[in-house]
């Protein structure tokens, strides 16, 4: 079986498909807009350099994912399973193959990380 190679256009198609699909949630578009609504470029540059430095190693995201997801009130496990949810469905119609397996675990893993303690229990 040939490899799936991923590139920064595959990354940057994701990250935008994908934060449309958040921008049209219920549950987790009031979310972003509460906090994005005149900063939607930025955060998907961020998120693009993120994924980047995530899928192809590539230096230039810095931030604390962890700390900012933490910070959010009332942010619980039905979120984190939308997000990833909503993630999975724009793998499968943005990079179907077997790249997008590799990737859905590492968002798999990356939620629990960022969902924190209560992801736990």
């Amino acid at each position: 079986m040939r490899e799936q190679r991923v590139d920064e256009a595959d990354v940057r198609r994701l990250v935008h498909a994908f934060y449309e699909r958040v921008r049209d949630d219920d549950l987790l578009g009031p979310v972003f807009e509460a906090r994005l609504s005149t900063d939607w470029d930025h955060h998907l540059d961020r998120m693009v350099a993120f994924w980047s430095g995530v899928l192809l190693g590539r230096p230039g995201f810095r931030g604390d994912p962890v700390g900012v997801h933490r910070a959010i009130p009332g942010l619980g496990s039905h979120h984190f399973d939308r997000w990833l949810d909503l993630f999975g469905a724009t793998l499968e119609d943005v990079l179907p193959g077997p790249a997008a397996a590799d990737i859905l675990a590492r968002a798999s893993r990356m939620r629990v990380v960022l969902e924190g303690p209560a992801a736990v229990g």
